[in-house]
């Protein structure tokens, strides 16, 4: 993949590290970034030996700042629709991963920023971080799903502040709110992020796989429908070596050594 506002890497076995590196911009999502990160993401969802990915910004200040209002601003609508829908399939590409996301915010997560950080499992927050959504106070609504997601991960009421308010909140707020898991002195974000995806990545590949698939597909379903979902799953999960190694690792007392198989 030849990327040219993204690095790539892979810190460890198993785990993979996507950083938007447009920091003189503050890592503003601009047509090619947001192309960038979708390729990426779908050369990943084919990778064998994936188990998770770290999503982070290049830099101390930004996470990512929001879309490039420069590039934007002479758009027509038929282009406004055309970036958004760009917008909209690259966070569906992240949030479509079939293991964990962990969005690493080491600053500013605003508009486009925020919403691709909400298109993550887990998003852990530097001390210095804000979340936003002020598209209003540019003439527009978000783009990139945040008047979906933002209201499915802290309730339609805070969300509603956030989005017609166009005001933005602390990383402490972002907590209690339930927008993060987790807040971290900025020194040691990436660190922490580091060692979630460590545990993450021990875990049975195909048993994460269908939790985050039952998780994330039965919120729209009802209760009754989102058992009988969960029932298949389980029962499907003993059809797989890793069950069979998990639980004889657990009566043997030792670790167990997934396959995802």
């Amino acid at each position: 993949m030849s990327a040219v506002n993204i690095l790539m890497d892979t810190p460890e076995t198993g785990i993979y590290r996507l950083t938007v590196n447009r920091p003189k911009q503050l890592n503003a999502l601009n047509q090619q970034t947001l192309e960038d990160i979708r390729s990426a993401v779908q050369d990943l969802a084919q990778a064998a030996d994936a188990r998770v990915l770290i999503v982070t910004g290049s830099g101390d200040k930004s996470f990512i700042a929001g879309a490039d209002i420069k590039q934007m601003q002479a758009k027509s609508a038929v282009e406004g629709q055309r970036f958004s829908t760009l917008g909209l399939s690259t966070v569906q590409a992240l949030s479509d991963l079939p293991f964990p996301v962990i969005a690493a915010v080491n600053g500013y997560a605003l508009g486009g920023g925020c919403e691709l950080a909400l298109a993550c499992d887990w998003i852990i927050a530097a001390e210095h971080a804000t979340f936003g959504q002020p598209e209003v106070k540019l003439g527009v609504p978000p783009g990139f799903g945040g008047t979906q997601r933002l209201p499915r991960r802290i309730g339609s009421a805070r969300a509603m502040e956030m989005i017609v308010s166009g005001n933005t909140i602390d990383a402490q707020t972002a907590l209690s709110w339930g927008l993060v898991n987790h807040v971290y002195p900025a020194d040691q974000l990436l660190a922490e992020a580091m060692q979630m995806a460590r545990t993450l990545s021990k875990r049975a590949p195909l048993a994460v796989e269908l939790s985050k698939k039952l998780v994330l597909d039965g919120a729209d379903l009802s209760l009754e429908q989102a058992n009988s979902m969960e029932n298949r799953a389980f029962g499907l999960a003993f059809a797989t070596d890793d069950q069979t190694e998990g639980m004889r690792a657990f009566i043997e007392k030792r670790k167990a050594v997934f396959s995802g198989r």
